[in-house]
């Protein structure tokens, strides 16, 4: 089944630029045969990150994912079954955001700002909601 994961987590301060590269050369060299697609979004503090494959494959990552020294405080904040993905031509796209605010260079209203803010902090769950404001996020 193919499936949508997204998490948010918290970036440990011994996670420098190089070891964000690391990742993504992992994920550039893993998630092809495995096909996984995705994006990373991270900041200083912050990472959020959607992946998207088959249901197994991802709950298996996931539990790689949470162990990950990089990172702290993994939440979970969807994982759903999807009829295509979203992003399937990136093996794992990224953006460096913000170290202390998003600046928000797209087109998005007041309530999606705020809507962003709080999934950043792990309080929202709206998966659908959350994928449409990534995609606009990107786009800028």
């Amino acid at each position: 089944m193919l499936a949508q994961l997204l998490y948010v987590s918290n970036r440990n301060s011994n996670c420098t630029q190089e070891e964000i590269d690391n990742i993504l050369a992992a994920c550039k060299k893993n998630n092809p045969p495995l096909y996984i697609t995705g994006v990373l979004l991270y900041s200083e503090r912050k990472f959020i990150q959607l992946v998207e494959g088959d249901f197994n494959t991802l709950m298996t990552l996931y539990d790689k994912i949470k162990i990950d020294h990089r990172h702290s405080e993994v939440m979970m904040i969807s994982c759903s079954p999807i009829k295509e993905k979203s992003f399937p031509s990136w093996h794992m796209a990224t953006k460096k955001i913000g170290a202390e605010t998003i600046d928000y260079s797209t087109d998005m209203t007041e309530q999606d700002k705020a809507f962003f803010d709080e999934m950043l902090l792990g309080n929202e769950s709206d998966g659908k909601r959350v994928i449409k404001l990534l995609k606009t996020f990107l786009e800028s």
